[in-house]
């Protein structure tokens, strides 16, 4: 696991030491281990590095023999040793135990295509010295990130958006689609991010740049193809195989390794994977609430009890509130999702005791778990209401009074299909941007729609409205959300989060079990709970479906009532030009009134800590020298990767 980063240069200034360094010490976090550079006259790699693999001779950057193709790696490859051997029987040398090198030898003998023969999370750079192009490369799911620019004739990439920031030529202006992207759907867009010009690389696609240009390929998507020839027990006999597979691959490690453990089903499905499969009692962590209605560590403690895990769990009190700064900067942009906090503690918790964390994450999109499934099953009777009701009752919406109550139901009841459940995901909606925003700012932001960007997901005609569905969160609700969520907050505390439910055999067999086997009268994951009986205790299999929230409405109505309007009607809140104070102070005052605006006020409250960390900060150029001649060097003569 690592934090890399990296510039070209075809046609710019050559690529300084100095700049490397300045990227890696804002990814110290992600690698406190070790940090290597490989530097040469176009081309510059650079990492930092946790050690899980390989601990002796796994550094980084590294080469092929003769060093002419270098790579930087963030991730895990599960099935490295089995490559391994294929490409020693081909000829190559290996003169490390790391799962990186694998990359190089065989991106040497597939070129771009090595990326399809790779099982497991990652996003890497391969510098190919005598084609002068680089390749980069993320996982099918989207579970490491990567981040990229073009600007000055060069190209620039790193694992997190704050790296790129450390370079002058990269300005920290706001892009405002990217912002009303945020204030839609909580997350920034797929291929964009919150500052104008920097893109994120997508889930399943490669990117190759050269002196002809920049070209940008998908190599993976989820086909969802019910297979309706197989019985239900078939599927749950394969089903069961599947999952002890890939949570073996997942368990590989060198270094101390637990789980993350919430009480439900898909976290409680690893844990008692990994208990079968380990020796030692396996290592869990839990966070609670003070709250009782939202607490559920007692379920969490039922599932240690029956596995016999090393248990640790923290309850949380409103003062956990005070990690708000570490949360922004670490979160790398604004995020309206606010399970980021108990992310971050049972992170933090973990940290004491493991390197490495696996976590259910994934059974939701693959099983058909969240309720909004559940919801849309009902509401697409509506459907039948005929077109011309539905416009009417729309007309009816818009011109009701704001706090009339019904309004945005006979909104909501107005839409139809895609668009319905669009709706119920989005927070701040069109019309609701346009009084929250200045006018001349909701121009800008307006230039962009969101709900056209999410909704091209749904238009396949011949796929079932669940795969649909499930096909819309896997590609952006999953990446965008609870990958990123837990991969910025496990990566703040310096520990690795694996999650085997996404590892994408298991998701391919996933997406051939038929609907009917995972939505079934009303019964959430059918199919997957079916596979777990005798797995797990009947309470946990039974229990009603709870999401990771936290009573943060109520600490802001309560002990930290005045944080928010401290916060978002500040002096430098205002002097930023972008809200409408007056309808911002109103949203707060409905907000403690008791109206359910707490994903509304929060993703406020993200934007401006995010906008002070990154966009309030005086920039300066970095004051260090360039490079010592002997690291920058040329083809005949690659230097061994530098340590700082």
């Amino acid at each position: 696991m690592c934090g890399i980063a990296g510039i070209v240069s075809f046609e710019g200034r050559p690529v300084m030491l100095a700049e490397l360094r300045q990227m890696c010490a804002a990814l110290a976090h992600r690698g406190p281990d070790d940090e290597g550079f490989y530097v040469a006259p176009s081309a510059g790699l650079a990492m930092r590095r946790l050690s899980i693999i390989d601990l002796t001779t796994g550094r980084q950057p590294v080469s092929n023999e003769d060093g002419t193709v270098w790579a930087v790696f963030n991730g895990e490859i599960y099935n490295f040793q089995e490559l391994r051997r294929e490409l020693e029987a081909r000829g190559h040398s290996f003169s490390t135990g790391t799962d990186t090198e694998v990359i190089v030898h065989l991106y040497e003998e597939r070129g771009p295509r090595c990326v399809e023969a790779l099982r497991g999370m990652f996003a890497f750079a391969v510098w190919d010295e005598r084609e002068q192009s680089l390749l980069l490369a993320r996982d099918r799911v989207g579970i490491k990130p990567l981040f990229y620019c073009q600007v000055g004739g060069r190209l620039a990439f790193a694992s997190e958006l704050k790296a790129l920031l450390e370079l002058p030529e990269v300005e920290r202006v706001v892009n405002p689609t990217a912002l009303g992207h945020v204030l839609a759907f909580l997350t920034t867009p797929q291929a964009d991010s919150i500052v104008q010009g920097v893109h994120k690389l997508e889930p399943g696609m490669v990117l190759v740049a050269s002196r002809q240009g920049v070209r940008l390929s998908r190599y993976w998507d989820l086909e969802w193809a019910p297979d309706y020839g197989r019985s239900e027990a078939d599927f749950v006999e394969d089903l069961q195989a599947r999952l002890e597979e890939s949570v073996r691959l997942h368990m590989v490690s060198d270094v101390p390794l637990g789980a993350f453990l919430s009480g439900g089903i898909d976290s409680s499905a690893v844990v008692a994977t990994m208990a079968r499969l380990s020796p030692q009692p396996v290592k869990t962590f839990s966070i609670g609430f003070a709250e009782d209605d939202y607490n559920e560590l007692e379920y969490a403690r039922q599932v240690a009890r029956a596995f016999g895990t090393e248990h640790h769990e923290l309850v949380l009190q409103p003062d956990v509130l005070s990690v708000l700064e570490d949360l922004a900067w670490h979160l790398d942009e604004p995020f309206g999702d606010p399970s980021a906090i108990p992310t971050y503690m049972v992170s933090k918790l973990a940290a004491d005791h493991v390197t490495v964390v696996l976590s259910g994450d994934g059974g939701d999109e693959l099983f058909a778990g969240y309720d909004r499934y559940r919801v849309e099953a009902k509401e697409r009777r509506r459907d039948r209401i005929p077109a011309a009701a539905r416009r009417t009752l729309g007309a009816l919406a818009r011109h009701a009074p704001e706090r009339m109550r019904g309004r945005n139901f006979l909104r909501h009841l107005a839409l139809d299909g895609r668009d319905r459940y669009l709706d119920a995901r989005a927070f701040f909606r069109r019309d609701e941007q346009r009084e929250l925003f200045q006018p001349d700012v909701f121009t800008l932001v307006s230039g962009g729609d969101p709900w056209r960007e999410m909704g091209a997901h749904l238009t396949e005609p011949d796929r079932h409205w669940l795969s649909s569905l499930q096909h819309l969160d896997t590609r952006a609700y999953l990446p965008l959300d609870i990958l990123a969520k837990v991969d910025r907050m496990s990566m703040a505390h310096s520990i690795e989060a694996r999650v085997p439910l996404l590892d994408h055999k298991l998701m391919e067999f996933a997406a051939t079990i038929p609907p009917a086997l995972k939505l079934r009268q009303g019964t959430s994951k059918y199919i997957f709970k079916r596979a777990l009986r005798g797995r797990l205790p009947a309470s946990i299999l039974e229990r009603p479906k709870k999401g990771f929230s936290i009573p943060l409405g109520r600490w802001f109505r309560g002990g930290l009532r005045e944080f928010a309007g401290d916060l978002l009607l500040s002096d430098r809140a205002r002097q930023r030009g972008l809200f409408n104070a007056t309808y911002v102070a109103r949203l707060l005052q409905r907000h403690r009134a008791g109206r359910e605006l707490d994903f509304q006020v929060w993703t406020l409250i993200s934007f401006e800590l995010w906008a002070r960390h990154f966009l309030d900060r005086p920039w300066q150029p970095s004051r260090r020298g360039p490079a010592p001649e002997s690291l920058v060097v040329g083809p005949a003569a690659p230097v061994e990767a530098a340590r700082a």
